[in-house]
């Protein structure tokens, strides 16, 4: 699998791990940021590696709907660049506000919560 996608999914999955079921948690974790096979993954639960696949692929496009409806990980990095370009503002417009950097530094800190 491509790093592009398993990054994305990783993403997905703090995202959204609160709406899923212990299971699908378990085998998202274990495959995907745990990097285990479908074979260890199955062994693991005593399933087989196809009932690894199934809830795997069904888990991932729950994922990819709970984003396309909610939009929580393409607002997070919306607010992500605009905080960047403060950020940026601040520093080259006023260098030496110590009170502005620590402030905007702060705002940063939360959202990356």
């Amino acid at each position: 699998m491509e790093l592009a996608k398993t990054t994305r999914l990783n993403v997905l999955f703090d995202f959204y791990q609160p709406l899923l079921t212990q299971r699908q948690n378990d085998y998202l974790e274990l495959y995907y940021a745990d990097d285990l096979s479908l074979g260890e993954v199955a062994e693991e639960f005593a399933v087989s590696r196809q009932a690894v696949y199934d809830n795997l692929k069904r888990s991932t496009q729950l994922l990819e709907q709970y984003e396309e409806r909610l939009h929580l990980y393409a607002d997070y990095q919306k607010r992500q660049r605009a905080a960047n370009k403060v950020k940026t503002y601040i520093e080259q417009t006023y260098p030496t506000d110590a009170v502005l950097h620590q402030l905007v530094d702060q705002l940063v800190t939360l959202e990356e919560e």
